[in-house]
């Protein structure tokens, strides 16, 4: 039988042993917890982080947003009857409509020509498009050295198939994009709503221009036949993710196929949700096109910020029109919002 001396002293180490357990746990509860979701040329890290995990302390935490919730952003683009952008309107020649009523204040209407833009790339890489993968490469790397202005403009280069890969992080460097663009080789299966969640959340959504008051133009090209197999977010969260950050959205289709498909109605109504357009190629070298239409929009479009009338934080979508007094021409935007629940 144990002496009471010695059942004590046994105690009294078993005690320390459980605490520097506990704290060795501490110090390494990090170590297995996921990665970011878009790390350069990683591949298979770059899958999407599942529901319910932690973020390491080396991850940037997600921005946290003070803008006035009282206060609504929209892009807009004017055309005419031939399609061709109209650049030079005022305030005065549009009427606006917020949830069927005039905002009760506009606080600033101007052009954003020459704003600086953050583009995301985002490439289709999947075994779908495999046998016109190259002329892809090509059209896409003549439009960044199109429109990437050096020390004013940057994009990346986010390719996905059913994993993201982030093979070039925003830079204004035409060799480095480049690069990214080619290093792509296409297999797999098709993320397509990961993909421009993760865009719009972990690159897009922090962006500010160093040097002006920080506004930027926010898009995403997005090259892809629209079909998504692989996925964990769904279309109405990616579509979420992207109204949040500020992104307008344009897709060039590569179903070549002439036979509108489920695939071409998820670019379209992307597209058209966000404020952008979708584009529907009959041949490979239309991609050329498309990609010239959408280079000269991003140069073309108006911003107005207004405070919306009888406006409440219920968490309740309300429709947006914008309406040029010339009802010869046509103004496409946003087609709504979701108000913050306050």
């Amino acid at each position: 039988m144990m002496t009471e001396p010695r059942v004590a002293s046994l105690t009294v180490l078993r005690v320390l042993a459980l605490f520097s357990a506990a704290a060795l746990m501490a110090a390494t509860g990090t170590s297995g917890h996921a990665q970011s979701l878009l790390q350069p040329g990683t591949g298979v890290s770059a899958n999407i982080v599942p529901m319910g995990s932690a973020i390491s302390a080396d991850d940037q935490p997600l921005p946290v947003f003070r803008s006035r919730t009282d206060e609504v952003n929209v892009i807009f683009t004017v055309t005419d009857k031939h399609n061709r952008f109209v650049k030079d309107l005022k305030q005065a020649q549009f009427t606006i409509l917020d949830n069927n009523m005039p905002p009760r204040q506009v606080t600033n209407f101007e052009s954003e020509t020459d704003l600086p833009l953050r583009v995301g790339l985002l490439i289709d890489a999947s075994n779908s498009i495999k046998d016109r993968f190259k002329f892809e490469q090509q059209a896409s790397i003549e439009f960044l050295r199109q429109i990437i202005r050096p020390r004013t403009d940057k994009a990346f280069i986010l390719a996905f198939d059913e994993v993201t890969d982030l093979t070039q992080d925003f830079t204004s460097d035409l060799g480095q994009l480049t690069q990214g663009i080619n290093v792509i080789r296409p297999g797999g299966g098709t993320a397509l709503w990961d993909a421009v969640f993760t865009s719009c959340r972990d690159k897009l959504m922090k962006e500010r221009a160093e040097g002006t008051n920080g506004t930027v133009r926010k898009a995403i090209i997005l090259v892809s036949d629209g079909d998504d197999n692989q996925s964990r977010m769904t279309r109405q969260e990616a579509y979420d993710m992207a109204q949040r950050s500020g992104v307008i959205i344009y897709a060039i289709s590569t179903n070549l196929s002439n036979i509108y498909d489920n695939g071409d109605r998820n670019l379209k109504m992307l597209a058209e949700a966000t404020g952008g357009r979708a584009f529907f190629p009959s041949k490979l070298h239309d991609l050329s096109a498309a990609f010239k239409s959408i280079q000269e929009e991003l140069r073309s479009q108006y911003s107005v910020s207004y405070k919306p009338d009888q406006f409440d934080g219920n968490g309740k979508y309300r429709p947006i029109q914008i309406l040029a007094e010339n009802k010869k021409l046509h103004v496409r935007a946003k087609k709504g919002y979701f108000v913050p629940h306050q």
